[in-house]
């Protein structure tokens, strides 16, 4: 099928550019619905080849909401499509551990009304790519740019949902011409090490790229790799079969320790993509089985290509293990292998069948599959580089990756499109996880020590660990506590049930509130927040470093354990959402905080109107807030008061809050303010005051 590359941003004129964005999200759109055109029916829709992931529906109303909820947050659209939507298919793709992937929660709707619904959003996102006024280069700030970022999005759960697809029962798949494997295997080649020599490397580039990228691509990171040894092909089916055949999944000694977890977990005994059938395998391809392709690139997770690495390495008495993300970078320089997009040269990008083919197919400089036909497995797990900046509209793409626990892969797969097939492209998975991915080994000394915990070096995230967990500065109380403190009087003879922390950040407050109820909730729409909340958590700990001046930081580690609350840590439940758009189980709750939130969010009234069904009947509602109003975070037109009304009275927060919650609340204490400090540097503190309004729902 024929494939648009990822358009370059800076050439051309704006109509010419506007035009090729167009017929590029066009063919994403096209291209992702053919790709489900492989179901055979609606009920396969609703099956969950794996059991980490969602069902295959929710792959389907995905990218079509990512382009709404992205829309919407940079403030291209004020209009929602549909809510119940935007917030059902918003969040649960990568396995995080505050997924909530209950059954019980979802109520999935027919696959027409999603279908009619993708209609709905292609036709806005047209119109807008045809009517939005934009400038050239695009760059982070341009209107264009989170359009480009949802097909971009779209491309990533093509592959992602194709290998899906390829997990699904052959009972629920139907041929299409367009989605039909390689009909052509034969005898797996020889594989052998050739030499590569050592030399720097560079990866990274400037935010001035000429293609769009993802957050970690940015930045700059230098080394100096040592010479070793690579294999001349990728690791076949039939190189693989030797492992298996000598017991190689049997044998514990040839796995690492979460290797070995993961081993006893699924009880696996060869490839997920193989099939015993009597003395030999068949293979399963995205559409059809067929026999074992020798030839061909064998599919498999981190922990079976490390196994097999140390296998190889008892096999032949030399340092076998994957390449690190530097060394494939050697590896890839040395092959020649320099264009930024890689297009015909590989089997990549859609440009033959829809599977892999023969690992001696294409060669650079006497290595094969330097990039496409699957990808490959390093050693590293994904860091970010010098300079790395997360982008305001996707806060969540890599920062929840950045715990050692995703491995890079490099070079794509034959399903691999738009920023996936560029030179640049990083993507991790967490190791036990499946793609169309597979590996080459290389003979190296080069070790990496992976560790379960590490360092916050999210600025932002840092100074919140601070602000939530962290020493006290200048006498002022810490405010999540005194927060929870103050609120709790208000509590007093009522039902402790459930409670909602919307806005938590990084969960203190949370916590101090499970001090207090049986449950509680705390949501916030960044996933970095979340995942330090959930951190803390599970580990009892978070670390990260303060910045004191310049590039000197002070590393702290805060522990739950020390502030009293690691007793009842578990009654807390950490998710990510839209405080404006919440999924429908986030409700009766007998407590409800808002700190520091309402002028934060896009629309504060919608807020309000619907957090009143969320809060039941005598339940405490909290709304602590500064009323610092900015145009970034809230349109003026949204502002909940904080200006002169159409009579030219003044209109406060406290009066506008007032009025948006109506006869369904009362105010049951005046209003109260709270002081908070966050330190920015050893010498720069933010000294604020935070207003409490507590009111009761009487109806």
């Amino acid at each position: 099928m024929d494939v648009l590359h990822t358009p370059h941003l800076q050439e051309g004129t704006v109509d010419e550019k506007r035009k090729e964005i167009l017929a590029y999200f066009h063919q994403s759109f096209d291209r992702y619905e053919s790709l489900f055109s492989v179901l055979k029916n609606d009920e396969a829709f609703y099956q969950r080849p794996e059991t980490l992931r969602h069902p295959l529906i929710f792959y389907f109303g995905h990218t079509a909401t990512f382009f709404i909820n992205k829309l919407v947050l940079a403030k291209l659209i004020n209009d929602r499509i549909n809510p119940h939507f935007e917030s059902l298919f918003a969040i649960g793709v990568d396995e995080m551990s505050w997924d909530d992937l209950n059954d019980d929660n979802y109520a999935w709707p027919a696959v027409s009304e999603v279908r009619a619904y993708r209609d709905q959003v292609r036709r806005l996102v047209s119109d807008l790519i045809a009517t939005v006024d934009f400038r050239l280069p695009i760059d982070w700030e341009s209107p264009m740019w989170p359009i480009i970022m949802g097909i971009e999005h779209e491309g990533i759960h093509l592959e992602t949902s194709s290998v899906l697809i390829r997990q699904l029962p052959l009972a629920f798949i139907q041929q299409q011409p367009d989605w039909s494997p390689c009909a052509e295997s034969s005898d797996a080649p020889a594989n052998t090490l050739l030499p590569v020599e050592g030399g720097e490397i560079t990866a990274g580039k400037p935010f001035s790229a000429a293609y769009y990228g993802w957050d970690n691509e940015y930045g700059e990171h230098h080394a100096e790799v040592k010479p070793f040894s690579a294999s001349q092909f990728l690791v076949s089916n039939g190189e693989f079969l030797h492992f298996v055949t000598d017991g190689g999944y049997a044998s514990p000694k040839y796995w690492e320790e979460e290797g070995k977890q993961w081993l006893a977990y699924t009880k696996a005994a060869h490839p997920v993509f193989w099939r015993k059938e009597g003395n030999s395998y068949v293979y399963r391809a995205m559409t059809q089985e067929m026999p074992l392709p020798m030839d061909w690139p064998v599919d498999v997770n981190y922990h079976e290509a490390k196994a097999f690495c140390n296998w190889l390495g008892s096999q032949t008495g030399k340092n076998i293990q994957l390449p690190t993300e530097d060394e494939w970078c050697r590896l890839r320089d040395e092959a020649g292998v320099d264009e930024t997009l890689y297009t015909d040269s590989w089997n990549i990008g859609l440009n033959g069948p829809a599977s892999s083919v023969p690992v001696n197919r294409f060669h650079r400089n006497g290595f094969y599959d330097v990039v496409g036909n699957v990808w490959q497995w390093t050693e590293t797990p994904i860091y970010p580089f010098d300079g790395f900046q997360v982008h305001p509209l996707y806060d969540d793409f890599t920062t929840p990756t950045f715990d050692n626990k995703h491995n890079l892969f490099k070079g794509g797969s034959w399903v691999s499109t738009g920023n996936e097939a560029m030179k640049h492209s990083r993507y991790a998975f967490r190791r036990h996880f499946f793609q169309h991915a597979g590996f080459r080994y290389v003979e190296s000394d080069e070790v990496i020590k992976v560790n379960d915990l590490d360092y916050e070096s999210d600025t932002q995230v840092s100074q919140y660990s601070e602000f939530h967990y962290g020493a006290i500065y200048h006498g002022v109380p810490n405010f999540a506590s005194a927060s929870v403190a103050y609120a709790m009087q208000f509590m007093k003879d009522k039902h402790t049930a459930k409670a909602l922390d919307l806005g938590c950040a990084v969960g203190r407050a949370s916590f101090e509130l499970a001090r207090y109820f049986d449950a509680v909730d705390g949501i916030d729409f960044s996933a970095r927040f979340i995942k330090t909340a959930h951190a803390m958590q599970q580990h009892g700990e978070v670390r990260y470093n303060l910045i004191d001046e310049g590039d000197l930081t002070t590393f702290k580690v805060v522990r739950l354990a020390d502030l009293g609350l690691n007793e009842t840590a578990d009654k807390c439940q950490f998710a990510q959402g839209d405080a404006c758009n919440l999924k429908p189980q986030f409700t009766g709750y007998d407590f409800i905080l808002m700190s520091n939130l309402i002028d934060r969010v896009y629309e504060p009234k919608k807020l309000l109107n619907e957090i009143r069904e969320r809060l039941n009947v005598g339940g405490i509602l909290v709304v602590a807030s500064p009323f610092t109003w900015l145009e970034e975070y809230t349109a003026r037109e949204n502002w909940l008061g904080g200006y002169k009304d159409e009579n030219g009275e003044t209109l406060t927060s406290t009066a506008a809050l007032e009025q948006a919650l109506g006869d369904h609340f009362t105010r049951v204490a005046a209003p109260q303010e709270l002081p908070f400090v966050i330190r920015e540097t050893k010498r720069k503190f933010q000294h604020s005051l935070s207003e409490f309004n507590v009111f009761e729902r009487v109806k």
